[in-house]
């Protein structure tokens, strides 16, 4: 208990400064962010990269739970008691983002109960956490050595809680969580041999004992699934309710699943005419090659992430502040290759590391790669415009600069995927691939994967999908091969409401450019739009495009939805 009132009290103070003026939200807001980041549970979403208090472990044992509930009901109260309807505009906004930070939480631990349901959850919690630990670049400095060294002695008490709180384990998420652990051991002490080197301090006399307790403790785990899988219920779907109010409670999107579904059909099919048309049209050009290694591909990526860069700024699209750094690609390190898709090879930075490079990891350019990484492997410009800049690593890395430090700490995927997402489709019109008509190609098929990820979703949350159902379909339908179909279906199974960011958060951008322009007329300008877009990258649209025109007729609708 003392050493967790002392690592809360450490990230205290690193939160506090930009509170120092605080009123009562902000008082709230400030003790639910440093609540948060010993709460939030790890997963394999990109987005939600918050930094953790100093000698922080996961806890997840049955009175950990039970203590969240609680101190989440001690939050709702605080939040519910504010009044703030007579607030500015950018301030209720500000309410409205910890009222939807709540209630994720609240869908979290009470609707979809990964950790009750998801035997997976607790892969993510141990295996997942140590991994996450591994993505920024080196050095591994000894207090990061030591943090490993915790990290894989804490995997065994986890993966007991887990026992202790899988009360109501689906047998789909328990078949995730035992591919997860297929050759476990072998995996991690490969991974374990080739990080020790690299270790500082006396962490490497150490790493091998700790690593074989961890193997031997994800062993007992995979075991004891296997023992209790017959008897699991073959559930995953939360249900229409839920996912209802998981829609005007925490993404705050306005729109029934029916609606969502007619949307993501139209833009399929706006998709998939507009690759057959760039296809017929390309008949004749030649298909992209294979970069010949990493070296050529990384090198490559350097230059182009530059020119995107100098793009924005010379079309008048967007600023490009110079204090940004670069969004790399870097050969993937062995310790992290043994243990592949347990989370995103990625690095986005973080506030405190805001003068880092982001990094991505790559594997060897080859036909057998997977959907994402072979388009990466011909022309890195798709994955630079999503992931980097001016995608998730640039929009995450403004955010954590705001001045609003309510909007530093939220994260909202429907937000972050839809400016990834739309970020795609505005260079592809702005004119970077001309060069390129194949890459334009891939960008419109791109599309078609996120336009059918909304039915996807919709459906696996309604029950209408089972997780192989979806693999086959987005296999044939994309198509795109079977590995990442599969861990698609699995990813949007285990986390509700993600799949449909992408293709929502972007139709939800078009709109408020088009209401914007409207409004504006002669004085619009896109770089404007874009920048304030950007900088409140975290914020739902709905909440943007109230604080930016003022319109507030889709609030009113949200609050009229059951």
């Amino acid at each position: 208990m003392n050493f967790i009132r002392v690592t809360c009290s450490l990230l205290l103070v690193i939160l506090i400064a930009p509170f120092l003026h605080a009123d009562a939200l902000d008082d709230l807001a400030r003790d639910f962010w440093t609540w948060r980041a010993v709460e939030q549970p790890f997963s394999s979403d990109d987005i939600p990269r918050i930094e953790r208090p100093d000698g922080w472990l996961p806890n997840w044992s049955p009175e950990a739970v039970a203590r969240f509930r609680q101190q989440l009901s001690d939050f709702e109260t605080r939040w519910k008691k504010l009044e703030s309807a007579t607030w500015p505009i950018p301030r209720q906004v500000d309410y409205r983002l910890i009222g939807s930070a709540l209630a994720r939480v609240r869908w979290e631990l009470d609707t979809v109960r990964g950790w009750q349901r998801n035997p997976e959850f607790y892969v993510d919690q141990s295996l997942g956490a140590y991994y996450h630990l591994l993505l920024p670049p080196p050095p591994f400095t000894a207090k990061r050595s030591q943090q490993i060294i915790s990290i894989l002695n804490s995997i065994p008490k986890t993966l007991e809680n887990g026992k202790q709180n899988l009360t109501q384990p689906a047998a789909p998420f328990a078949h995730l969580a035992l591919d997860q652990s297929r050759d476990v051991r072998a995996r991690l002490l490969q991974s374990v041999a080739a990080l020790k080197p690299l270790l500082q301090g006396d962490s490497s006399r150490h790493i091998d004992a700790a690593a074989d307790r961890a193997a031997t403790a994800l062993e007992a785990y995979r075991d004891w699934l296997n023992q209790r899988l017959p008897a699991m219920s073959a559930e995953t779907a939360v249900g229409r309710q839920a996912y209802v109010s998981f829609l005007k409670n925490v993404a705050l999107m306005p729109f029934t699943p029916e609606q969502l579904l007619a949307m993501g059909r139209q833009e399929w099919a706006r998709a998939v005419d507009s690759q057959i048309y760039e296809e017929h049209r390309n008949a004749a050009v030649p298909q992209l090659a294979l970069f010949k290694d990493q070296a050529e591909q990384a090198a490559h990526e350097e230059k182009d992430e530059l020119a995107v860069r100098r793009y924005l700024q010379e079309k008048d699209i967007l600023s490009v502040p110079g204090w940004v750094q670069h969004y790399r690609f870097q050969p993937m390190p062995a310790y992290l290759a043994t243990l592949e898709g347990v989370a995103e090879g990625d690095d986005f930075t973080s506030p405190e590391r805001l003068n880092e490079n982001s990094t991505r990891y790559i594997n060897p350019p080859s036909p057998s790669l997977g959907y994402f990484a072979l388009t990466t492997a011909k022309d890195p410009r798709g994955e630079i415009v999503h992931e980097g800049v001016p995608g998730h690593y640039f929009q995450l890395a403004l955010s954590w600069r705001h001045p609003e430090p309510i909007r530093r700490h939220y994260y909202d995927s429907g937000a972050n995927e839809g400016i990834g997402f739309y970020a795609e489709e505005m260079m592809l019109h702005a004119g970077l691939f001309d060069d390129s008509p194949r890459s334009r190609e891939i960008i419109w098929n791109f599309m078609r994967l996120r336009a059918l990820r909304v039915e996807v979703d919709v459906k696996l949350a309604l029950g209408e999908f089972s997780i192989e159902q979806v693999a086959e379909y987005l296999q044939n339908t994309v198509p795109m091969d079977a590995r990442t179909a599969h861990a698609e279906a699995a990813f949007f199974a285990s986390i509700p409401g993600q799949a449909i960011s992408y293709q929502i958060g972007k139709l939800q951008i078009n709109k408020f450019l088009a209401d914007a322009q409207r409004q504006k007329k002669n004085e619009f300008s896109l770089r404007s739009l874009h920048d304030f877009l950007w900088q409140n990258g975290n914020v739902p649209i709905i909440l943007q495009r109230w604080e930016y025109l003022g319109l507030k007729d889709e609030i009113d609708l949200l609050e009229r939805m059951p």
